[in-house]
């Protein structure tokens, strides 16, 4: 894959009107490389790994990267990551500066592996992404999920797609 690629989404195949439904065709098994990748980071707070005010943080997150013109929904990403028990990152891909918003540059190997299923499964989910760095002869670095869709559209989906993808060192 092209430097900065992402697999393509299809922003107009929505149902609800919110989230876009999932193809995971393309992301299983996507080999990723990030040359200074732009994102915008947020962070959330939780508990216990619980997030309690991501809608919030990510309504204001979106609303200044739509007016700034900065998504490109046809490559939509946002990768998230527990901090500790009480903080989330998450890193919101776009293609340009977005002045007021604090920017944060990926560069490296990353390797992407769809899952499905409740987001309780998260802490097996990022078992099974290591062992696919070390299945590849490789060590795992950061990894994040992609969490493909809202879990209102999930519901109506009927599938929860999830996609870890892990820094390959």
């Amino acid at each position: 894959m092209e430097p900065n690629a992402t697999p393509r989404t299809n922003p107009d195949n929505s149902q609800t009107g919110c989230c876009p439904s999932f193809d995971p065709e393309g992301w299983d098994g996507a080999e990723l490389h990030f040359e200074n990748k732009p994102f915008v980071r947020a962070e959330t707070r939780s508990l216990l790994h619980i997030p309690i005010d991501m809608g919030p943080v990510f309504a204001r997150t979106f609303k200044a990267l739509e007016e700034h013109q900065a998504l490109d929904p046809t490559h939509a990403l946002v990768l998230s990551r527990d901090l500790s028990l009480w903080r989330d990152e998450h890193l919101f891909a776009v293609d340009r500066q977005v002045p007021g918003q604090t920017m944060e540059y990926l560069s490296g190997d990353f390797v992407a592996k769809v899952f499905e299923g409740p987001y309780s499964q998260a802490p097996k989910w990022m078992k099974a992404m290591g062992e696919e760095v070390v299945r590849r002869g490789k060590q795992p670095g950061k990894t994040y999920f992609f969490y493909t869709t809202c879990p209102k559209c999930a519901k109506v989906f009927g599938k929860n797609h999830v996609v870890g993808v892990a820094q390959v060192v």
